[in-house]
């Protein structure tokens, strides 16, 4: 087996690579698309950084290519989908650069208060000047947004110093934040609380421009911003203006909507702003850690068969996974199809399998509705392999049943989430061989495909609502695809399934929203 190395990699992941036996590795960094596009078919291994761009163009032209491994958490370089679409694993290393992360976070923070870079920029300028007045960390607010691994890190090490810790994660229980000596709080509290906030979410369409003009005009005075996990999260146009009318007075960025960031960034103007070029992950310690966990990988997949940490195959036999497929589809959409709509912090998932599917083995299933689940706001750190261990760190309890019984399907998975505001199920099954169908949402039976935008409201069942959301769609050019409704009662409450060929925008939606007999209406993305 040849195996490819194209991005650099530590001393010693190459060592294990090499004292395997039956790997060819050869070393070939700084490719260019045209370039790795001409050498990839004779491999059957990748191993990356974050530097290679495994396109769609590179995968199709991999004849032999069975497995992609990142050293690193993020495959936004890898083109996932075209991977699995072609039957090729590919895994991350999440674990391997946590701390270093949290750390880089803190280091930011401090470097923030006391004006460290602008001093040894006017030292080493051969000045010496007494004007980089700083503030203490200490007794001051530390706003978390995002309580995740490196959340939960960074608070722990900002309690170490004596910090005042509130966090905002709409998918931690009280319990679990309780235990981690933090006060947990809704958003706005953040924002009007926090002498500093460190921002530690995924970028996903919901946590994009999460802090944008609105936010800003909230904020304590003097609020201090530090960002190490992704571009984008910020609006960097509200933050310039935030800094420059004097609400914001300093930011720590590690990450920009686009990296390299741009020289005319007007960012990069302001002394209040200190940058480093995206150095969350760059220690030693954290390169060598993912190098070997990449290496070990890589190892243990060509020699023994074994999956580990892979974002886009769970770990079964071949045969069993073409039978349990469907499922795991299925599952997945669920999971997701939960966080979009659940609200309050989460306590449980209980999971209940009836009928035939028990026969398959439930657990890579149960394994595909908690990633589904936590994918939606944990991001793309979350895979088959650590989804239950999140979620356990996270303090959400994951509870399975089954029962060989059959009601009104043949196969049928029911999912109920609990939180500390409200309770929800959502059931669903496989038509035919591979067919996902939710067909029941809380005690409204529907059928609808989990695919693609969807909006899902309920109402109070009286007339002219359909037609009037119908009509709001229309105005603002959002095309029905297709539309499934379900009610308890005649003049009772309703849900409805509406698929949509386009996102609907936000003013359509807050249209929706504000119409009389509406109880709730949210965006979906399955």
């Amino acid at each position: 087996m040849k195996v490819l190395v194209s991005d650099k990699l530590s001393e010693k992941g190459l060592e294990i690579l090499k004292k395997a036996g039956g790997l060819v590795v050869d070393v070939k960094t700084g490719l260019t698309k045209e370039q790795i596009i001409s050498e990839i078919p004779k491999y059957d291994g990748l191993i990356v950084r974050s530097g290679t761009k495994v396109t769609a163009d590179v995968i199709n032209a991999a004849k032999n290519l069975k497995v992609i491994g990142r050293a690193g958490i993020g495959v936004d370089n890898v083109d996932v989908d075209a991977a699995s679409k072609k039957g090729i694993v590919v895994m991350n290393t999440p674990e391997g650069n946590i701390i270093t992360t949290a750390e880089h976070a803190i280091a930011m923070m401090l470097s923030l208060a006391r004006k460290i870079p602008q001093a040894s920029a006017s030292v080493k300028g051969k000045k010496w000047e007494k004007g980089f007045m700083g503030v203490e960390i200490y007794n001051k607010t530390l706003g978390v947004i995002g309580l995740g691994r490196i959340g939960s890190i960074v608070a722990s090490r900002a309690k170490g110093l004596s910090m005042n810790v509130i966090a905002y994660d709409p998918f931690i229980s009280k319990e679990r934040a309780q235990n981690l000596g933090v006060e947990l709080v809704e958003l706005q509290d953040i924002f009007k609380r926090a002498d500093f906030i460190s921002v530690h979410t995924p970028k996903t369409s919901e946590t994009t421009y999460l802090i944008g003009e609105k936010e800003f005009a909230i904020m304590k005075k003097g609020v201090r911003i530090i960002n190490c996990a992704r571009g984008g999260i910020i609006d960097e146009k509200a933050l310039y203006n935030a800094i420059k009318d004097k609400i914001v007075s300093g930011a720590a960025l590690d990450v920009f909507e686009k990296e390299p960031v741009q020289p005319d960034n007007p960012l990069l103007e302001l002394d209040e702003v200190i940058c480093t070029p995206h150095l969350g992950a760059s220690t030693d310690e954290a390169q060598l850690n993912v190098a070997i966990d990449v290496a070990e990988q890589i190892v243990d997949f060509f020699k023994k068969g074994q999956i580990r940490n892979a974002v886009n195959v769970p770990s079964m036999s071949a045969e069993l996974l073409s039978k349990i497929q469907p499922y795991l589809t299925l599952g997945e959409k669920m999971g997701s199809l939960h966080a979009q709509l659940i609200e309050g912090g989460v306590k449980g998932i209980t999971i209940k399998y009836s009928g035939d599917i028990v026969n398959l083995g439930v657990k890579p299933i149960t394994i595909s509705i908690v990633k589904g689940f936590l994918q939606s706001f944990v991001g793309e750190g979350v895979n088959m392999v650590n989804a239950s261990f999140i979620a356990k760190e996270r303090g959400i309890e994951v509870a399975e049943t089954t029962t060989s019984e059959a009601h009104d399907f043949a196969s049928l998975i029911s999912v109920t989430v609990k939180t500390e505001k409200q309770e929800k199920l959502i059931e669903g099954t496989v038509f035919g061989k591979n067919d996902p169908r939710i067909v029941r949402i809380d005690e409204y039976w529907v059928e609808a495909s989990p695919s693609g935008n969807m909006l899902i409201f309920s109402n109070i069942d009286a007339p002219g609502v359909i037609g009037k959301i119908g009509t709001i769609l229309g105005d603002d050019k959002v095309n029905i695809a297709g539309m499934q409704l379900g009610r308890n009662k005649p003049k009772g409450n309703a849900v409805s399934i509406v698929n949509i060929d386009s996102p609907i925008p936000d003013k359509t939606l807050q249209k929706i929203r504000s119409m009389p007999n509406i109880i709730y209406a949210k965006m979906v993305k399955l």
